[in-house]
């Protein structure tokens, strides 16, 4: 929800310790963790009323389903008919390369 990391929760520690000392901290952090939980109780109640009420006005968007697979690829066997090797394609590249540089 809010993508905040180990280090960032060390700095904010830390800066904590800093500011209100090891003998407030323990404090802080207890009342800390009540108004967390009594802020995550009160979203959830607030959810499951919400739902309660406009949950059976509103419809769910169907959940998408992938439609199946027909078909399958299987590659050519063997060379095409319009195909060349390739030691062929690379002597006629080096042929028309030595022409080229013959005619300045």
């Amino acid at each position: 929800m809010f993508d905040v990391g180990f280090w960032e929760v060390m700095l904010i520690l830390i800066m904590g310790l800093l500011f209100l000392g090891p003998e407030k901290m323990p404090k802080i952090a207890s009342q800390l963790g009540r108004w967390v939980g009594k802020a995550r109780r009160t979203a959830t109640q607030l959810r499951y009323q919400l739902e309660r009420e406009v949950g059976s006005h509103v419809e769910k968007p169907p959940i998408y389903t992938p439609p199946p697979r027909t078909a399958t690829y299987t590659p050519p066997a063997g060379p095409q008919k319009n195909q060349q090797p390739l030691d062929n394609e690379n002597k006629s590249q080096e042929g028309s390369e030595n022409a080229s540089s013959e005619n300045p």
